[in-house]
């Protein structure tokens, strides 16, 4: 009996995996999960983003056992653990060959490489597939052979050379004769150092994220472009923790944009397309951690920005973690993080800005704080999105260019309702006065003034980035 093995991740679906689908072609399938528990808190996720994860294995276990596919589950410390790990399980069922789905930032291409050598080593054959991008890191270059290090070109080029048969979903299988391997039952988490936001903000698997994907497509795609940068409306996908665990694909997520959007990705109505920039935005930061290591490195894209002058400001960085700033839109936004394990899109880059470029805070702390609390907490995204905000990195933006707080909120939120949402303190003032509220006005709401003038911080930072020698 040919036994196949399928080693699980952040890939905890059964319909469009391609690792899967190629084990349930060619025999019997077992599947087996490894938790990493201390590698993935070294990593910084937090207990949002693990509870998630194991609510994620409990669920995709579910749809498997519906399918006779035993799911096997091994505790680890680390990812060098996982060669013997896996070869223990593949000589316990003689196991034939060995599927999983690469993951690209460093730790884990070391991890598949040391365990693609040891089946190697033991005769026994491992496939690793590239699903969750539709290019293969290294396969979509520049003219000059290089990878890209702007969003812009490589978009195009996603566009003009992506095919029908990189996005085709890959085959669902079939259920299975039952084997005499019955699934592990799955130890609960042990407790972890901050409290989870628990399973009523993110139900997790597979059928809540098509939900998700379907009441998205169905009720606010058309108005993506316009709604998805005004956090007090619900005009996001709300698919990125479910994109980050591999509950849904990124393929039928645009599969989904194809057949609302006449067969087309890069033309047609503008919020599906705008959409679809973000997916690809997605795989844009793959790329990058596969092409530029030193990111994974926690160093800086752009290699000058090494000598940067950060402040030593705990105090600021406490505020700025706490929802202090007296900057309410920073505030709101950081509060609905801690409170939800979720921060809207734009605020990210708000909240990231703010912290790097008025404080002049190392970004490196506040990508931290994020990953500790995000659901979706991602590395290759979450490192391209504070690096595009502290000016270090890949596509990043402008030195010059710092958000200012209260405008951003008069743009974005120009009534006040998410402020008013999350700084329950602000919610009795005239909306207008919520955006940056009068002097008179703090000592009666109890709200704190400002921890720093907008005006002299980005003085501070425009001197601090010229201060660099290219």
């Amino acid at each position: 009996m040919d036994v196949q093995l399928v080693w699980l991740r952040s890939d905890l679906r059964i319909h469009d995996n391609t690792a899967l689908a190629a084990a349930a072609a060619k025999g019997p399938v077992i599947a087996i999960f490894l938790r990493t528990i201390s590698q993935w808190q070294s990593h910084g996720h937090g207990a949002n983003k693990i509870d998630f994860w194991g609510c994620g294995v409990e669920a995709v276990q579910s749809a498997l056992n519906g399918l006779n596919i035993p799911l096997l589950h091994r505790d680890i410390e680390h990812y060098s653990e996982a060669p013997q790990a896996l070869l223990a399980i593949a000589h316990e069922h003689s196991v034939q060959q060995l599927h999983f789905n690469y993951q690209y930032p460093l730790n884990e291409q070391r991890r598949d490489k040391a365990v693609i050598q040891a089946f190697k080593e033991a005769d026994i054959t491992a496939h690793g597939y590239h699903d969750a991008v539709a290019f293969a890191p290294g396969t979509l270059l520049t003219g000059k052979g290089d990878y890209y290090g702007v969003f812009t070109p490589f978009a195009k080029v996603w566009h003009k050379q992506v095919s029908v048969e990189q996005l085709a979903l890959r085959d669902t299988p079939e259920p299975q004769t039952p084997l005499s391997i019955k699934s592990d039952k799955l130890p609960k988490l042990p407790k972890l150092d901050s409290q989870s936001v628990g399973h009523h903000e993110w139900p997790a698997g597979e059928e809540t994220a098509g939900d998700h994907l379907a009441r998205f497509l169905r009720f606010r795609s058309r108005h993506y472009h316009q709604q998805r940068d005004i956090p007090s409306v619900r005009g996001t996908s709300e698919l990125s923790p479910y994109l980050a665990l591999g509950m849904i694909s990124h393929r039928q997520c645009m599969q989904a944009v194809m057949s609302e959007n006449g067969g087309h990705l890069a033309d047609g109505d503008v919020g599906l397309t705008t959409w679809v920039n973000e997916l690809i935005w997605r795989e844009f930061y793959q790329h990058v951690a596969v092409g530029f290591p030193e990111v994974c490195r926690y160093q800086p894209f752009q290699e000058h920005t090494k000598q940067l002058a950060w402040r030593d400001d705990d105090e600021g960085f406490q505020a700025w973690c706490e929802g202090r700033t007296g900057y309410p839109l920073v505030d709101a936004a950081m509060r609905q993080m801690v409170a939800t394990g979720w921060m809207h899109n734009r605020l990210r880059m708000v909240t990231a800005m703010f912290l790097s470029k008025h404080l002049l805070i190392d970004w490196r702390r506040g990508e931290e704080f994020f990953m500790q609390h995000l659901v979706d907490g991602e590395f290759c995204a979450n490192n391209g999105g504070w690096q595009w905000a502290a000016s270090t990195g890949t596509d990043s933006a402008p030195y010059f260019r710092i958000f200012n707080p209260t405008t951003q909120s008069k743009r974005f939120d120009p009534d006040g309702e998410f402020i008013a949402r999350w700084l329950p303190e602000l919610s009795e003032l005239p909306a207008k006065a919520r955006h940056a509220p009068p002097h008179d006005m703090l000592t009666q709401v109890n709200y704190p003034t400002p921890i720093v003038d907008h005006k002299t911080a980005r003085l501070r930072a425009l001197e601090a980035f010229k201060a660099l020698s290219r």
